[in-house]
């Protein structure tokens, strides 16, 4: 009970700091993997959504932003394009798992969310 009531209470303050300011990219990528942990540690289907929606939004904002190592790059390069690709798949996945969330099938959610893994490794090889 005390870990939930941890999680919601850092769930929370991160949710609120992410939707009230644009962050910056590494803000954006810092929100992300805390609340991943987040979605893969807890029991708690509130939770688990609560994150998942911080996860979306801090991607969103993430997609705005242009990677240090594409600093040179256009707008519109086929790069920066890939970029927010990448993000618009991981976007995907976290609908994908809030559905089933919504469903209340926290564990077929929490396998979609393993997935999450593989398109931020992918995707930090070729922008990090």
């Amino acid at each position: 009970m005390r870990k939930n009531l941890m999680a919601l209470v850092v769930v929370a303050l991160l949710g609120s700091s992410s939707l009230a300011i644009a962050a910056d990219l590494e803000t954006d990528m810092d929100t992300l993997n805390d609340n991943y942990a987040v979605v893969l540690k807890t029991d708690s289907l509130d939770i688990f959504k609560k994150s998942l929606q911080t996860m979306r939004t801090a991607a969103q904002d993430a997609q705005k932003a242009t990677p240090p190592k594409l600093k040179d790059k256009p707008a519109d390069s086929p790069e920066m394009k890939d970029f927010r690709q990448g993000l618009d798949t991981l976007i995907g996945q976290i609908d994908q798992s809030m559905a089933l969330a919504e469903q209340g099938k926290l564990e077929d959610a929490r396998k979609v969310a393993q997935e999450f893994k593989e398109t931020r490794n992918a995707n930090h090889k070729k922008f990090r």
